[in-house]
């Protein structure tokens, strides 16, 4: 059981964990992913290999943590006038980075290391606040605006299943098809007359 915090730490906590997680990204690139070892990270990190397995527990879990760290969002969601055209947008660009190759190792590693589910939780954590930073600017402009758990029912969990299963289609047909089915929700169409 991991007694990793949820939350980022501060002080020394957080220099160990910037300089780990740096080692692990440095590592990868120069002797690829298959060599990564924790006595290795915790070399190039400065730090004793017993301060990586008790922070993170085995290597597993520390690449789980490096992997949600990379999907964390770096920006704000872009403002593209309306929620649709914000929502088509962000599902575009989210399935993009999350169906490369690399966004398909972090999605997993984010997923195998994590025992007690919190990365997977910190994960849909920063799609919800995506996704809520994109309804709070609809809902100024005066628009109708899904809850974000139908967003994350009806758009993320299709497309994370497409990506880690089907990766054949992400098109910004099927992506936009998401979209409109989530503000169907909000705005259905009216029945047709008989």
């Amino acid at each position: 059981m991991s007694s990793r915090p949820t939350a980022r730490p501060g002080g020394r906590s957080a220099r160990v964990q910037q300089s780990v997680h740096q080692a692990v990204r440095d590592l990868e690139a120069e002797v690829g992913r298959d060599a990564l070892t924790v006595p290795l990270i915790a070399a190039r990190a400065g730090v004793t290999p017993s301060t990586v397995y008790r922070r993170w527990g085995d290597l597993r879990e520390l690449l789980s943590d490096v992997a949600v760290e990379r999907l964390r969002p770096d920006a704000p969601p872009a403002d593209h006038g309306s929620l649709r055209a914000d929502l088509e947008a962000w599902t575009q660009q989210f399935a993009e980075e999350m169906a490369s190759t690399a966004g398909r190792t972090y999605v997993r590693d984010a997923l195998l290391g994590d025992p007690e589910q919190g990365n997977a939780g910190r994960c849909s954590d920063y799609a919800a606040e995506q996704l809520t930073a994109l309804g709070v600017r609809a809902a100024g402009r005066g628009e109708a605006v899904p809850a974000v758990e139908t967003l994350l029912d009806v758009v993320v969990a299709p497309l994370m299943y497409r990506i880690l299963f089907r990766p054949s289609d992400l098109s910004a047909a099927y992506t936009d098809g998401l979209v409109a089915a989530a503000l169907d929700r909000t705005h259905p169409r009216p029945a047709a007359k008989s």
